[in-house]
């Protein structure tokens, strides 16, 4: 049955209030608490300097992976396509591994910048490959995405074994979706991004609504699948490639919370966009204070604590569907 708007409202306002619950312990939480609403100089200097911009980086990194996964799985009608299925993820590991274990360290942001030239690389090859006699298709898409992503897996285990030792851990940290080294200077060029393909994404939502009933039926409803589907994949990449500059790779979130959403809201994408990015965030932000927290001093990447939340959850959701 689907949702009413009063439904909706509910659901929307039960994910804020959850969303600003885990931000603030987010805040506050690490190897040691602290106080967000503190006026000590101490505490202070640490939350700006800190807390803050790791947060706003889990907050932005999780909305747009969450949003990227809602559109592919319409454009794609696949339920386990995500962001990482195009590819683009390994392109962006390929290009900031390389500058992590071979020393490209020029400036602050030159990791970051590596990483987004080789996703926004990735996600063009991408569409190049996937145009076919009749434009853009979603096979051809699928089809190039993990192929081209298998062929940048494979030069990245090449590269690793070239690196040094302390370069290589810090690839593997950036590939687990490591959070520890944020700060303020990430977030402009991130949130330019991710706010345009998102602005792009809702301007195309009914194209979006369209897509997922089939292109015959887009076509009668006065829609162009191909024109649709290459702006809608332009948004999901350039989301994708600021998510991953941002952080390293996370997996599993692109791919949990649209389901978990559509489940509550229904399929309507002006309403599951931004409720993907308001979970998407919301989830990172939690997975990454459990990472600082469990076992501190230790910190656990933000990447494995999202897949080792998200995972059960999507074999529990296969696991309905199967006994339905």
């Amino acid at each position: 049955m689907k949702p009413g708007n009063g439904s909706r409202l509910f659901v929307a306002s039960i994910l804020c209030a959850a969303s600003v619950c885990i931000i603030i312990a987010s805040i506050a939480s690490g190897p040691r608490f602290l106080n967000p609403f503190s006026m000590d100089v101490e505490t202070c200097r640490t939350l700006l300097a800190i807390r803050l911009p790791r947060t706003a980086v889990a907050l932005l990194m999780g909305g747009a992976l969450g949003a990227s996964g809602a559109i592919l799985q319409g454009i794609f009608r696949n339920p386990l396509a995500d962001p990482y299925i195009l590819g683009i993820s390994s392109g962006a590991s390929l290009a900031a591994s390389f500058g992590l274990m071979f020393g490209i360290s020029l400036f602050t942001l030159s990791v970051p910048i590596l990483a987004f030239c080789g996703a926004i690389a990735t996600g063009a090859a991408v569409v190049l490959l996937g145009r076919g006699w009749n434009g853009l298709q979603p096979e051809r898409l699928l089809l190039a995405g993990v192929g081209i992503g298998f062929f940048l897996s494979a030069l990245l285990l090449l590269v690793m074994t070239l690196s040094v030792d302390d370069g290589l851990k810090r690839a593997l940290l950036w590939m687990s979706g490591d959070l520890s080294m944020v700060d303020w200077e990430l977030l402009p060029v991130g949130l330019c991004f991710i706010l345009t393909g998102l602005a792009l994404a809702l301007s195309r939502r009914q194209g979006l609504n369209a897509l997922t009933l089939g292109d015959d039926i887009a076509h009668s409803l006065g829609f162009n699948p191909t024109r649709e589907r290459f702006f809608l994949f332009i948004a999901a990449s350039l989301m994708t490639a600021a998510a991953v500059s941002m952080g390293g790779v996370v997996g599993f979130i692109g791919l949990v919370v649209p389901h978990v959403v559509r489940r509550h809201v229904g399929s309507d994408a002006s309403v599951v966009l931004p409720l993907s990015v308001v979970a998407g965030g919301t989830l990172l932000c939690l997975a990454d204070a459990v990472g600082r927290t469990v076992a501190a001093p230790l910190e656990l990447p933000a990447g494995v604590i999202a897949a080792l939340i998200g995972s059960p959850y999507f074999i529990f959701l296969l696991g309905q569907k199967k006994g339905a």
